[in-house]
């Protein structure tokens, strides 16, 4: 019984006490915001056919959609040409500022707002990593994804090294908040708050708890309600990381189990037809090259269903876990380049990566670390070392003394 009752208060210490996974979310915030960037991007010049107040679904047609399902969407809060193109641009910006890291709990809620908007706003358009995209930055607006690989860890890093802690310092979050604050406060005097109401409601949480935990950082003479404030954000954080890891599973578990109950799935053929379909074969040669074999075919089309089924349960063996996270990724990435779903891929990817072990990123990071210093540095002019006055005044020796 002892063991037991100590077994459960190392795991209440363990979820209350820290944010755990803090280079998982990093990536799934990166790999996220990259993928709503990359789309918006790509889309630019289609925007109004797609989004826009021009569009075939017109704005009549997504106020009676979302009156039904209330769906949230800013972008019907007018529509005016003005504001769907400043909507957009403000949408590409938050993804890059969320990217990078800078202000992330306040990117993350703008992050989702966009990302909402713009798919409520026109339902049928994109595929099934619109889907995981749609939940994906829902979720992340509880995690604390900007602990590492972040302007925002910078910074805090900066800040520890300088031994600077003046909460009151910050100009910029009171600021943004202010602004935030306002745009909430004319939505709700105006009835434009998007529809239903659990969006609205975590906007209005997120802003009240930002001012919250300014004003304790400020006023606050212990620590006690700093840490309590902590407390409530690695419980936050850790059940949020625990819905993405589940959403995930639940993800390829359905996928793998209805696949199974298909016939083409079964005779091992499934793979085939996608292949000859026009509008999954930007690459027709490929295509048929890879469904020539029909050896090949039979084991991908297996090899798919046993991967997607077996994943969830490979979770507490950490090789095997590994192996099959390899494989699913490798196949996201034949999927992105043969039928030519690269957003989906990107998605699934990005969801995929909450599973990455730790020694794994921490060792892509150091890479990718030393590559940005010899680019930086192949491009930085060479210039002399700085020498201390004593060193001028000492004979020069070696070569061109």
């Amino acid at each position: 019984m002892n063991r037991v009752v100590l077994c459960l208060s190392r795991a209440i210490a363990r979820v209350t006490g820290s944010a755990l996974g803090p280079y998982q979310t990093a990536v799934v915030r990166i790999g996220f915001a990259a993928t709503w960037l990359l789309f918006l991007l790509r889309e630019y010049p289609h925007r109004q056919e797609l989004y826009g107040p021009d569009g075939p679904w017109d704005f009549g047609l997504a106020q009676r959609l979302t009156a039904d399902n209330h769906a949230f969407s800013a972008l019907l809060a007018s529509d005016g040409q003005a504001f769907f193109e400043a909507f957009y641009l403000l949408a590409v910006l938050t993804s890059v500022l969320l990217l990078v890291g800078w202000r992330t709990r306040t990117m993350s809620v703008l992050f989702m707002v966009g990302v909402l908007s713009l798919q409520n706003r026109s339902v049928f358009v994109g595929d099934g990593g619109d889907n995981v995209l749609h939940l994906m930055s829902f979720y992340l607006v509880f995690t604390r994804c900007g602990q590492v690989w972040s302007l925002d860890a910078r910074r805090a890093a900066r800040a520890r090294a300088e031994q600077e802690r003046r909460p009151g310092a910050d100009l910029v979050g009171p600021a943004l908040w202010a602004f935030i604050g306002v745009l909430l406060v004319a939505a709700a005097l105006t009835g434009r708050s998007g529809g239903g109401w659990l969006v609205p409601a975590v906007l209005w949480g997120a802003w009240a708890g930002a001012a919250l935990r300014w004003a304790v950082g400020r006023w606050a003479r212990t620590a006690e309600p700093r840490i309590l404030l902590d407390v409530v954000a690695d419980v936050l954080h850790n059940g949020a990381l625990f819905v993405i890891m589940a959403e995930a599973c639940l993800i390829y578990a359905t996928a793998g189990w209805y696949k199974i109950q298909g016939s083409r799935w079964q005779d091992g053929t499934a793979v085939y037809y996608p292949l000859h379909l026009d509008y999954f074969s930007p690459w027709p040669a490929l295509a048929d090259l890879l469904s020539a074999n029909g050896t090949l075919v039979l084991l991908v089309t297996y090899g798919t269903v046993i991967v997607q089924v077996a994943f969830p349960f490979t979770l507490f063996n950490r090789r095997v876990k590994n192996v099959l996270l390899a494989a699913m990724m490798t196949e996201h990435a034949v999927i992105a380049v043969v039928l030519g779903l690269p957003f989906f891929s990107l998605a699934m990817i990005a969801a995929d990566s909450v599973f990455l072990p730790t020694a794994f990123l921490l060792w892509l990071g150091g890479r990718a670390a030393r590559a940005r210093h010899r680019v930086l540095r192949r491009g930085a002019p060479d210039l002399p070392a700085a020498r201390s006055p004593e060193a001028d005044e000492q004979p020069r020796v070696g070569f061109g003394a």
